[in-house]
């Protein structure tokens, strides 16, 4: 990211929260995708997308994963996490458009984007990072949130921080710099009722690279999220 990154609220005419904590940055935007057109996303995605319930691997053990996914991108974007290796399906019409506004808000640009489709509440992520040798070094990662109300946790790899957002219909959460390699996120299960949510996570494959480690800097920047 640029040391421009991320543009001010002022140029984009949305409520924007600069996130600044340790070892981490990133730019939250609120309805980056109004209601109207989060709504008509909301039912092209899950009618339009080939979704599936893969058998992941976590901590040596073979589960269906908790959630329905698919993945899409340019022909070169394959990508491995969980003892899974994805080939993307062709970008679509729908995707395409996405892209598009979320490349002009991020700064950044995407090659591929992760479908995520949590039916209901019962429907989660565990604690992960997205850190995979074909991510490089300090990816940007464009990360859509369509539908119901989701609780997102950060968790810092070798200190005791943690750190927490409501992503709602419509928003847009960037996560850059070393986050991805310092800290763990995780969308917990909630037994409040909620209705269906499809997150979307634009990524940028690179093919394998070698990773930067976390330094673990010494604490010197805002540990909560600011608020606009």
């Amino acid at each position: 990211m640029s040391e421009s990154w991320p543009p001010p609220a002022v140029a984009t005419g949305l409520i924007v929260e600069q996130l600044a904590f340790q070892d981490g940055e990133g730019v939250l935007y609120r309805q980056a995708f109004s209601p109207a057109e989060s709504a008509r996303l909301l039912a092209a995605l899950h009618r339009e997308t080939v979704w599936q319930q893969p058998v992941i691997v976590l901590y040596s053990r073979s589960i269906a994963s908790p959630r329905l996914s698919a993945w899409h991108g340019d022909p070169s974007a394959v990508y491995s996490y969980s003892g899974l290796r994805l080939e993307p399906m062709p970008w679509t019409p729908t995707l395409l458009g996405m892209r598009e506004r979320v490349e002009e808000l991020a700064m950044a640009r995407f090659n591929s984007v992760l479908l995520n489709l949590y039916r209901d509440g019962q429907d989660s992520m565990g604690w992960h990072s997205d850190d995979e040798p074909e991510l490089g070094s300090n990816p940007v990662i464009a990360s859509i949130s369509l539908g119901a109300t989701r609780r997102f946790l950060l968790q810092h790899k070798k200190r005791r921080l943690r750190l927490e957002w409501s992503l709602e219909d419509g928003d847009m959460l960037v996560l850059g710099r070393t986050t991805q390699h310092c800290w763990r996120h995780h969308v917990p299960k909630t037994r409040q009722p909620v209705g269906p949510r499809i997150n979307l996570t634009f990524r940028w494959i690179h093919g394998h690279q070698q990773l930067s480690p976390c330094l673990d800097k010494p604490p010197s920047a805002i540990l909560e999220p600011s608020s606009s």
